[in-house]
């Protein structure tokens, strides 16, 4: 866990809060268990349509749960944040098996920080598999290696590639550009030691969810400005790309789709408080020059506040002549892939799985 996380114990949950992050727990542990026929009939055959896309019946319905228990996805206090997010991960952990897993310190930008090496059921002595150095998402303020270790397991199994997850220093104690250099010399920490670690030095790639997908592009851009490490792809799942709380998706989806608009925008007030250091590429990728990046899998939610500057992203990328596979789910919304409780979830990961596999040339 990164130092800028409180000490175990320095947050205590009221009553209330406590008793909505566990019903909201059962909620979602639920929701697999329930027969699709039965899910329709809890939400009197109602469904969701928004700018021509469906949102998923069984999202549909955690929202309607999460509503129910007074769950709005919005906070402003970052101790309950990441305590919220710890007890809500750490009830759906599966532990996926992959060959092997070990904690490890990488160089960040300002001396050690944790990381988590995952090694492929494929790897074996006589071959090297590409490594994908993961950044977790949380608005840059809340998750760990513990929040993401599902993910970044099924990654590494499904995709057959090595996995490094970066815990990166997170705000506010920590703001922009902390995270950005971290991760960054952690990426190239790695790419000189990939040998070591069993993976092919010639396929290192970046890759992240939502904040993390925001600090992968910007390791990306950081790389072919500094020279160095050569990667050879990025794995962007619906990614922090700007600051523009206007856009269309941010006007149909910031109320009532999970993470509302002022939660986003807390976010980044945390991160990057000056608004005109958000103009800088290394915090807003979109306002860069992409031109000579790897290539880019970029998934997309439909039902996502931050759907139009994803999209935004890709065209850009493809306008640079990057290539750029997109997987989009319409039903989907913003932070879906590590919701387990979601066939959506996994029909996405499966996808981006192997189109990250076919990137590497697995």
């Amino acid at each position: 866990m990164t130092a800028s996380l409180p000490a175990d114990g320095a947050y205590s949950p009221g009553r209330k809060e406590a008793l909505v992050t566990a019903m909201a727990g059962v909620t979602l542990r639920a929701l697999p268990r329930i027969p699709d026929p039965v899910k329709r009939l809890l939400l009197a055959g109602r469904t969701v349509t928004v700018d021509g896309n469906t949102l998923d019946t069984t999202v549909q319905l955690m929202l309607a749960g999460q509503k129910l228990v007074g769950i709005d996805g919005g906070t402003n206090n970052v101790a309950a944040a990441r305590a919220q997010l710890r007890d809500l991960s750490g009830g759906f952990r599966q532990a996926i098996p992959v060959a092997a897993v070990r904690d490890l310190t990488v160089t960040g930008g300002d001396g050690e920080i944790p990381a988590r090496h995952y090694v492929p059921p494929t790897s074996t002595a006589d071959t090297a598999a590409p490594l994908l150095v993961f950044f977790h998402g949380g608005g840059f303020v809340i998750g760990d290696l513990d929040s993401h270790d599902d993910l970044c397991r099924l990654i590494c199994r499904d995709a057959g590639v090595h996995v490094l997850s970066v815990d990166y220093r997170l705000a506010p104690e920590h703001r922009w550009p902390t995270a950005a250099e971290d991760l960054y010399a952690a990426t190239r920490w790695a790419s000189e030691r990939a040998t070591e670690f069993g993976a092919d030095p010639s396929r290192v790639a970046v890759g992240g969810d939502s904040a993390g997908g925001n600090l992968a592009a910007v390791t990306t851009l950081m790389a072919r400005d500094r020279g160095e490490p050569q990667l050879a792809g990025q794995l962007l799942l619906y990614p922090v790309i700007a600051a523009d709380f206007d856009t269309e998706s941010y006007r149909l989806f910031g109320r009532g789709f999970y993470n509302p608009r002022p939660a986003l925008q807390w976010y980044w007030d945390q991160y990057v408080p000056h608004v005109g250091d958000r103009q800088n590429p290394y915090a807003s990728p979109l306002h860069g020059d992409l031109s000579g990046l790897p290539p880019a899998v970029v998934v997309l939610a439909g039902h996502d506040p931050l759907r139009d500057e994803g999209i935004a992203y890709a065209s850009a990328l493809e306008s640079a002549g990057v290539p750029t596979t997109r997987c989009t789910f319409d039903g989907g919304i913003h932070g879906f892939m590590t919701m387990p409780m979601l066939d959506i979830a996994h029909r996405a990961r499966r996808q981006a799985n192997s189109a990250l596999a076919d990137l590497l040339g697995l």
